[in-house]
């Protein structure tokens, strides 16, 4: 191997490290801010918060998203990132006992969506790390797919169409896949250098995929 072969090495190692840096870091906050948002749903649900308590951590942990975009890049980033997922896992408390009480196979349908959450995002991630595949090309239209999305779960608020909810959940399940491949890429091409960043993004991603496959679950299997 001549020297200009060893340089290249060389430097691919060192740009190697803060992207596995990254990577780390990111799983491991991953990790805990879900461990920390599932605490806060059982205690919401032990205390029997209300639906419209939920609506309302829903607002705030939308709100402190911004908050920890903003200060991603200081200490205070980590502090708000608990925030954020203590306030969305407590708003999925109410949720999840909604369905536990509806449904007369609410449990199942809570633990099929949780199973079918985590095999979603350890597929998609491990497909992109065992790839090293670059989904950047997604961004444009996972972007436009979330807003017709967004327009789409607006507009059904006042029609109240049970079909248009199971395609408005079925595509954001989609799309949200394509986030983790987006979002996970980024990590391991070097596109996300900011680990607080990336957790929030993986995080939101994971979020919506569970709630939505609630509500198909609970339309497609629920029992009363």
């Amino acid at each position: 191997m001549n020297e200009v072969e060893l340089n290249s090495v060389a430097r691919g190692r060192e740009a190697a490290i803060p992207v596995n840096k990254v990577l780390r870091n990111t799983y491991l906050l991953l990790s805990m801010t879900l461990f920390f948002s599932a605490i806060c749903a059982v205690a919401t649900m032990m205390l029997q918060v209300s639906q419209g308590m939920g609506m309302v951590m829903l607002i705030g942990g939308f709100i402190t998203s911004f908050v920890v975009q903003a200060t991603a890049r200081s200490a205070k980033g980590l502090f708000w990132v608990f925030v954020f997922a203590g306030l969305m896992g407590g708003a999925l408390g109410p949720v999840i006992s909604a369905y536990l009480q509806v449904y007369a196979n609410g449990s199942a349908i809570v633990a099929q969506a949780l199973g079918g959450t985590a095999l979603i995002f350890l597929s998609l991630s491990g497909y992109v790390l065992a790839t090293g595949k670059n989904f950047s090309y997604l961004g444009g239209f996972l972007m436009t797919g979330l807003i017709v999305a967004i327009v789409a779960m607006i507009a059904n608020i006042f029609l109240q169409i049970p079909a248009l909810s199971l395609a408005i959940s079925s595509a954001v399940i989609l799309i949200m896949s394509g986030f983790i491949l987006f979002d996970t890429s980024r990590i391991i091409n070097g596109g996300e250098r900011n680990y607080i960043l990336a957790t929030i993004s993986l995080y939101i991603s994971i979020f919506n995929i569970f709630v939505h496959l609630l509500n198909l679950l609970g339309a497609l299997t629920g029992r009363d």
